[in-house]
Protein backbone atom coordinates (compact mmCIF):
# COMPACT_ATOMS: atom_id res chain seq x y z
CA UNK A 1 0.00 0.00 0.00
CA UNK A 2 1.23 3.49 -0.70
CA UNK A 3 2.30 5.56 2.28
CA UNK A 4 -0.26 8.28 1.51
CA UNK A 5 -3.99 8.01 0.93
CA UNK A 6 -4.95 7.35 -2.66
CA UNK A 7 -8.48 7.24 -4.00
CA UNK A 8 -10.06 4.52 -6.05
CA UNK A 9 -12.44 5.59 -8.82
CA UNK A 10 -15.43 4.58 -6.66
CA UNK A 11 -14.26 6.99 -3.93
CA UNK A 12 -13.63 9.93 -6.25
CA UNK A 13 -15.89 12.96 -6.07
CA UNK A 14 -15.93 16.45 -7.57
CA UNK A 15 -12.85 17.48 -9.51
CA UNK A 16 -11.09 14.16 -8.89
CA UNK A 17 -14.06 12.27 -10.32
CA UNK A 18 -14.02 14.48 -13.42
CA UNK A 19 -10.31 13.87 -13.96
CA UNK A 20 -10.73 10.12 -13.44
CA UNK A 21 -13.52 10.10 -16.04
CA UNK A 22 -11.21 11.86 -18.50
CA UNK A 23 -8.45 9.33 -17.78
CA UNK A 24 -10.86 6.44 -18.32
CA UNK A 25 -11.88 7.92 -21.70
CA UNK A 26 -8.22 8.14 -22.70
CA UNK A 27 -6.83 4.91 -21.25
CA UNK A 28 -9.78 2.73 -20.28
CA UNK A 29 -8.81 2.66 -16.60
CA UNK A 30 -7.29 4.71 -13.80
CA UNK A 31 -3.82 3.27 -13.20
CA UNK A 32 -1.92 3.33 -9.94
CA UNK A 33 0.32 6.02 -11.39
CA UNK A 34 -2.70 8.35 -11.61
CA UNK A 35 -4.04 7.25 -8.23
CA UNK A 36 -0.80 8.37 -6.59
CA UNK A 37 -1.74 11.97 -7.44
CA UNK A 38 -5.37 11.54 -6.33
CA UNK A 39 -4.96 13.34 -3.01
CA UNK A 40 -4.06 16.46 -5.01
CA UNK A 41 -6.45 16.78 -7.97
CA UNK A 42 -4.62 19.87 -9.27
CA UNK A 43 -1.34 17.93 -9.50
CA UNK A 44 -3.19 15.08 -11.19
CA UNK A 45 -4.68 17.53 -13.71
CA UNK A 46 -1.20 18.94 -14.40
CA UNK A 47 0.17 15.41 -14.83
CA UNK A 48 -2.62 14.58 -17.26
CA UNK A 49 -1.94 17.73 -19.31
CA UNK A 50 1.77 16.86 -19.33
CA UNK A 51 0.98 13.37 -20.63
CA UNK A 52 -1.37 14.72 -23.31
CA UNK A 53 1.23 17.24 -24.48
CA UNK A 54 3.86 14.55 -25.02
CA UNK A 55 1.41 12.00 -26.45
CA UNK A 56 0.85 14.40 -29.33
CA UNK A 57 4.38 15.74 -29.66
CA UNK A 58 5.19 16.64 -33.25
CA UNK A 59 8.86 15.57 -33.26
CA UNK A 60 9.60 13.41 -30.21
CA UNK A 61 8.37 9.90 -30.98
CA UNK A 62 6.57 7.64 -28.53
CA UNK A 63 9.46 5.13 -28.54
CA UNK A 64 11.97 7.91 -27.80
CA UNK A 65 9.87 9.33 -24.96
CA UNK A 66 9.22 5.87 -23.47
CA UNK A 67 12.97 5.15 -23.77
CA UNK A 68 13.73 8.32 -21.84
CA UNK A 69 11.32 7.22 -19.12
CA UNK A 70 12.75 3.69 -18.97
CA UNK A 71 16.34 4.94 -18.72
CA UNK A 72 15.62 7.62 -16.10
CA UNK A 73 13.54 5.18 -14.07
CA UNK A 74 16.23 2.52 -14.38
CA UNK A 75 18.73 4.93 -12.79
CA UNK A 76 16.27 5.67 -10.00
CA UNK A 77 15.26 2.03 -9.58
CA UNK A 78 11.56 2.82 -9.95
CA UNK A 79 10.24 -0.64 -10.75
CA UNK A 80 6.70 0.53 -11.40
CA UNK A 81 7.85 3.05 -14.05
CA UNK A 82 10.38 0.69 -15.65
CA UNK A 83 7.75 -2.04 -15.99
CA UNK A 84 5.00 0.32 -17.19
CA UNK A 85 7.15 1.95 -19.89
CA UNK A 86 8.81 -1.31 -20.93
CA UNK A 87 5.36 -2.80 -21.48
CA UNK A 88 4.45 0.23 -23.56
CA UNK A 89 7.50 -0.31 -25.78
CA UNK A 90 6.83 -4.03 -26.07
CA UNK A 91 3.10 -3.76 -26.73
CA UNK A 92 2.91 -0.56 -28.81
CA UNK A 93 6.32 -0.33 -30.50
CA UNK A 94 6.90 -4.10 -30.83
CA UNK A 95 10.20 -4.10 -28.93
CA UNK A 96 11.54 -7.31 -27.41
CA UNK A 97 12.72 -7.90 -23.84
CA UNK A 98 16.26 -7.97 -25.27
CA UNK A 99 15.68 -4.53 -26.82
CA UNK A 100 14.60 -3.20 -23.40
CA UNK A 101 17.60 -4.76 -21.64
CA UNK A 102 19.99 -3.24 -24.19
CA UNK A 103 18.32 0.14 -23.72
CA UNK A 104 18.68 -0.02 -19.94
CA UNK A 105 22.28 -1.24 -20.02
CA UNK A 106 23.64 0.85 -22.88
CA UNK A 107 21.29 3.87 -23.04
CA UNK A 108 21.08 3.08 -26.73
CA UNK A 109 18.67 1.21 -28.97
CA UNK A 110 18.91 0.01 -32.55
CA UNK A 111 15.14 0.64 -32.62
CA UNK A 112 15.78 4.40 -32.39
CA UNK A 113 17.42 6.57 -35.02
CA UNK A 114 20.97 7.84 -34.56
CA UNK A 115 19.54 11.27 -33.80
CA UNK A 116 17.08 9.89 -31.24
CA UNK A 117 19.89 7.96 -29.53
CA UNK A 118 21.95 11.14 -29.32
CA UNK A 119 19.04 13.04 -27.75
CA UNK A 120 18.33 10.12 -25.39
CA UNK A 121 21.94 10.10 -24.20
CA UNK A 122 21.87 13.88 -23.72
CA UNK A 123 18.76 13.64 -21.55
CA UNK A 124 20.07 10.80 -19.39
CA UNK A 125 23.49 12.43 -18.98
CA UNK A 126 21.85 15.77 -18.15
CA UNK A 127 19.55 14.29 -15.53
CA UNK A 128 22.60 12.70 -13.87
CA UNK A 129 25.05 15.57 -14.31
CA UNK A 130 23.38 18.81 -15.40
CA UNK A 131 26.53 20.84 -14.75
CA UNK A 132 28.35 18.84 -17.44
CA UNK A 133 26.14 20.17 -20.25
CA UNK A 134 28.02 22.61 -22.44
CA UNK A 135 27.68 24.42 -25.74
CA UNK A 136 29.37 21.59 -27.67
CA UNK A 137 26.74 19.09 -26.56
CA UNK A 138 23.89 21.40 -27.55
CA UNK A 139 25.57 22.19 -30.88
CA UNK A 140 25.87 18.46 -31.63
CA UNK A 141 22.12 18.07 -31.09
CA UNK A 142 21.38 21.07 -33.28
CA UNK A 143 23.67 19.66 -35.99
CA UNK A 144 21.39 16.62 -36.01
CA UNK A 145 18.43 18.94 -36.67
CA UNK A 146 17.02 19.00 -33.15
CA UNK A 147 15.48 22.38 -32.43
CA UNK A 148 15.81 24.25 -29.15
CA UNK A 149 12.18 23.27 -28.46
CA UNK A 150 12.95 19.58 -29.05
CA UNK A 151 15.98 19.70 -26.77
CA UNK A 152 14.09 21.53 -24.03
CA UNK A 153 11.03 19.30 -24.34
CA UNK A 154 13.13 16.13 -24.21
CA UNK A 155 15.09 17.22 -21.15
CA UNK A 156 11.92 18.47 -19.46
CA UNK A 157 10.42 15.03 -20.07
CA UNK A 158 13.41 13.31 -18.47
CA UNK A 159 13.57 15.73 -15.54
CA UNK A 160 9.85 15.33 -14.89
CA UNK A 161 10.27 11.54 -15.00
CA UNK A 162 13.03 11.87 -12.42
CA UNK A 163 10.68 13.88 -10.17
CA UNK A 164 7.90 11.34 -10.70
CA UNK A 165 10.25 8.48 -9.83
CA UNK A 166 11.07 10.23 -6.56
CA UNK A 167 7.35 10.45 -5.76
CA UNK A 168 6.67 6.82 -6.70
CA UNK A 169 9.68 5.54 -4.78
CA UNK A 170 9.04 7.69 -1.71
CA UNK A 171 5.37 6.78 -1.45
CA UNK A 172 5.97 3.12 -2.42
CA UNK A 173 3.82 3.06 -5.54
CA UNK A 174 5.63 -0.06 -6.74
CA UNK A 175 4.17 -1.99 -3.80
CA UNK A 176 0.61 -0.92 -4.55
CA UNK A 177 -1.67 -3.56 -5.99
CA UNK A 178 -4.89 -1.76 -6.89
Amino acid sequence: MPLIKTYEKEEATGELQEIYEEIIKLRGEVGNNAKLFSSSPELLRQQLEFIKYYANHETLSMPLLASIRVCVSNQERCSFCIDFNSALLINKAKWSIEDINTLKNEIYSKKLTKEENTLLKFVIDSVKNPHEVDENIINELKAQSWSDKDILDALNHGARMYATDILFNSFKIEDYEG
